[in-house]
């Protein structure tokens, strides 16, 4: 095969495969949490396009294919917000998601000056806490979502180190 996988900054015409990728990526966490209705499955197409168009979006490519996405937004006070990172399930474990959590944090300082960067998971998504620890995230409360799920939130200077080996 000797395809490599590479992260970019996404394009208006790559919405579509975002969003399907992201529906076929939250249905583990739909079910872990018992509710079809979180976010990530009822975004809807042109909200993703406003997305693209407004905000930092990363995908990574397998040749044409959308395999992986991440989003990054300015919040208040400097704080870079991360948003909807999902991996194709074929290729979850080989590091692609740490690759794309790099390049959304190095946009979002390069690009829009970030101070910190914030995200969010859901509590029973112990993989994707797992990553976070791993990149240097740590918690810094909770909410709850408007789809019910709570979230652990989850903070980082933009100072860190961008990836510790280290749980």
């Amino acid at each position: 095969m000797g395809m490599s996988v590479i992260v970019s900054a996404a394009k208006a015409q790559d919405a579509e495969q975002i969003l399907k990728l992201q529906y076929l990526c939250f249905q583990s966490e739909a079910e872990l949490y018992g509710n079809y209705r979180i976010d990530p499955l009822v975004e809807t197409l042109d909200a993703m396009r406003a997305e693209i168009a407004t905000n930092l979006v990363f995908v990574a490519r397998l040749g044409d294919e959308v395999v992986g996405s991440v989003r990054g937004s300015m919040g208040q006070d400097g704080a870079g917000e991360i948003g909807r990172l999902c991996v194709h399930p074929r290729l979850q474990g080989h590091g692609l998601g740490a690759r794309l959590l790099g390049a959304v944090e190095a946009g979002l300082t390069d690009q829009r000056s970030a101070t910190r960067y914030c995200l969010h998971t859901g509590h029973r998504s112990e993989g994707n806490l797992r990553l976070y620890r791993r990149a240097g995230y740590a918690p810094v409360g909770d909410a709850t979502g408007q789809d019910g799920v709570r979230m652990i939130l989850l903070e980082k200077d933009a100072s860190a180190p961008a990836y510790v080996t280290s749980a």
